[in-house]
């Protein structure tokens, strides 16, 4: 049995479903290839298992710094739902006590606050609409890009044509509307969508049925991950691309397969306020080599 010196301590939590293991890389002394160690914790067989892995850093440009490791290893912008499990996390370690922070990301600083219970609404900035800085090379100019068609590969060597909008919020997005979320072919078009040339940096795929001006349903392909139960950034797309498209109303539910995250947008040059819940799982070790 492997002991303290050569195990690391872990938190499982989660956001509206989207799990996550946090590591505290203010007080321990963390793998130095940490994007192997994140993949190998990552799988849901051989580790812990998580949809990403979120570690804790001291920063210049804010009260904390998130580093963000995708399961495949890769490292990424922003998760929506990770900054309020990392918010969580950091409160109930007596890292912070503060009511709002900031925190820095590699899409710069984000803010969430606490919102009472387990509940965290986060300041996303504005949406990105130009083409060129979300990235695709879809539309050009300033943006939106918004109902553009595009022929996609699939792996079973056909090819769909479908209907789809873009846009960032620290990480790219592209949505798609359909009929029956519940019967979208998430997992084939998604990582086709994924990996389609007109997103140099690959990009998450939302499928989204509209209910009403006030309610959307919403599975998310995550870059890097596969399909989650939740995407907080994703989350905010969809309703920024859906109020652009004139089809929902500035304050929106978004229900995701892990719970439903609130979403407020007015428009223009006005922030994105996501609220959502937090949750921890559980705490443990796990050995640090590959033993």
């Amino acid at each position: 049995m492997s002991d303290e010196s050569t195990t690391l301590p872990f938190t499982k939590m989660h956001g509206a479903g989207n799990d996550f293991v946090v590591l505290d890389g203010i007080r321990d002394a963390l793998p130095a290839d940490l994007a192997a160690f994140c993949r190998r914790i990552s799988d849901r067989h051989f580790g812990i298992g998580a949809d990403q892995v979120l570690v804790v850093r001291e920063s210049q440009a804010a009260d904390f710094r998130m580093e963000i490791f995708n399961a495949d290893g890769s490292q990424v912008e922003m998760c929506a739902n990770g900054i309020r499990a990392f918010y969580k996390f950091l409160r109930d370690r007596g890292h912070t006590s503060a009511d709002e922070i900031g925190v820095e990301t590699l899409s710069g600083v984000v803010r969430p606050r606490w919102a009472g219970g387990d509940l965290i609404t986060v300041d996303m900035g504005r949406p990105v609409l130009a083409p060129a800085k979300i990235p695709t090379t879809l539309g050009s100019g300033e943006g939106p890009v918004l109902d553009v068609a595009l022929d996609v590969a699939l792996g079973s060597g056909g090819v769909e044509s479908v209907i789809l909008s873009s846009l960032s919020m620290g990480n790219p997005h592209a949505v798609l509307v359909v009929d029956d979320v519940d019967a979208a072919p998430v997992h084939e078009l998604g990582r086709a969508i994924e990996q389609h040339p007109a997103f140099p940096n690959r990009v998450n795929v939302e499928f989204i049925e509209i209910v009403d001006r006030g309610h959307i349903r919403q599975r998310t392909w995550e870059r890097g991950t596969g399909e989650t139960l939740a995407c907080g950034s994703g989350a905010c797309a969809v309703a920024v691309s859906s109020i652009l498209r004139g089809l929902a109303d500035p304050k929106i539910e978004i229900a995701l397969r892990g719970g439903v995250l609130r979403i407020e947008w007015e428009g223009g040059e006005s922030h994105v306020f996501m609220t959502g819940p937090a949750a921890e799982t559980f705490t443990g070790r796990i050995p640090v080599g590959e033993d």
